[in-house]
């Protein structure tokens, strides 16, 4: 008779697999010549402040955060397909946000397009998103849906907990406060996912970072977290890195720099702004075989 658990972790890793071919498949983002977006005018700074505004979209919408990280993933996809221009940034930006949140939302959490456009303060038309949203659709091949860097954080997690249970909060502990920065060493903390992906969701909008696949910045974070969390924590990493398949000479560089940019970042959370990690996401992918490849609805509004 199979090992319940054992069977357990296996289907996890391969969810991982799956998750790493997709994402090896589709992984893109836009090149750099001369301080720009190469083959247009936009600047970094500019490409960054939008990914900002994609996440307090994200929160005046009430959208997932798998949501805001998918529109990033096809945002980035598109500007290193084509040669954007700096007036067009926005429109994209936006329009990439709500072909994920067709993806990623129930339909009642959409609502219509011109709402969104209404709530977001933008002057575009319906027409524009629209059209947008086809340009999109036709130079991506109709192919948005990758493994973003939220959902490895979700895998990952997912693995730790089922490999080392001591890892997880005791019952009815309270949550430590969801930031950006590591756990101070004098408290408590426990293998949680919630600040884990705030954390990414902060680190995809550092242009710095964009070099890095999304499976190598979710385990940078979670190492960072792992080295205050467990004394063996080197074990601990060595198995999810050996899962992940992540060259270390990636994941180094990687970690280095998102340890700087999370300890410099200054960050207070919104009072109304709350991130709950849903524990059944992971086994409703497992479940799911088309979990890595749904369908779109294109329901315009």
């Amino acid at each position: 008779m199979k090992n319940p658990a054992a069977a357990h972790s296996q289907r996890l890793v391969d969810l991982l697999e799956d998750a790493l071919v997709r994402e090896g498949r589709l992984w893109k983002v836009p090149g750099y010549k001369s301080g720009r977006i190469q083959g247009t005018d936009i600047h970094p700074i500019q490409h960054q402040d939008v990914i900002l505004w994609l996440g307090e979209m994200t929160r005046v919408f009430q959208f997932c955060p798998e949501t805001f990280a998918l529109g990033v993933c096809v945002l980035n996809r598109l500007l290193a397909t084509v040669k954007a221009q700096p007036k067009y940034l926005k429109c994209i930006a936006f329009t990439s946000l709500i072909l994920a949140a067709k993806i990623n939302e129930e339909d009642e959490v959409i609502g219509s397009v011109k709402d969104l456009v209404l709530q977001s303060g933008c002057s575009f038309s319906t027409a524009e998103i629209l059209r947008m949203e086809r340009i999109i659709l036709d130079k991506l091949h109709w192919d948005l849906y990758t493994a973003t860097a939220v959902d490895f954080i979700h895998i990952f997690h997912a693995l730790l907990i089922s490999g080392h249970p001591h890892l997880l909060p005791p019952a009815g502990s309270a949550p430590p406060a969801i930031g950006h920065g590591r756990p101070r060493q004098n408290k408590p903390f426990f293998c949680q996912a919630a600040p884990w992906t705030r954390q990414v969701q902060h680190c995809m909008a550092c242009h710095q970072l964009w070099q890095f696949k999304g499976s190598t910045l979710a385990l940078a974070i979670i190492t960072l977290e792992l080295e205050t969390l467990t004394p063996d924590w080197f074990s601990v990493f060595t198995d999810l890195l050996r899962k992940a398949q992540i060259d270390s000479s990636e994941l180094i560089p990687c970690k280095e720099m998102v340890d700087e940019y999370l300890s410099n970042l200054e960050f207070s959370l919104p009072t109304n702004a709350v991130y709950i990690f849903d524990s059944g996401a992971v086994a409703r992918l497992q479940e799911e075989k088309g979990a890595w490849s749904p369908t779109l609805q294109l329901s315009y509004y």
